[in-house]
């Protein structure tokens, strides 16, 4: 489906580049999303947000052991 009608970029593109490892910011570079009217960034941050990778975070505790979460 059509997510960005001014620039005519689809949910698939913005997956494809989110999976890819693409930040929003790029996305908007490339493709041009979000960047005209503004009516799409809300659905394509979220469908950005769903498909990016999970980076994981490492938080110390008191006893300096590191855990981890994703």
């Amino acid at each position: 489906m059509i997510v960005c009608v001014c620039h005519r970029v689809s949910d698939k593109t913005i997956a494809q580049c989110a999976r890819a490892g693409m930040a929003f910011d790029d996305i908007q570079l490339e493709h041009g999303v979000a960047t005209q009217c503004g009516q799409c960034e809300g659905c394509a941050r979220d469908l950005w947000a769903e498909c990016a990778p999970r980076q994981m975070v490492l938080h110390l505790r008191r006893d300096d052991q590191a855990s981890a979460c994703l």
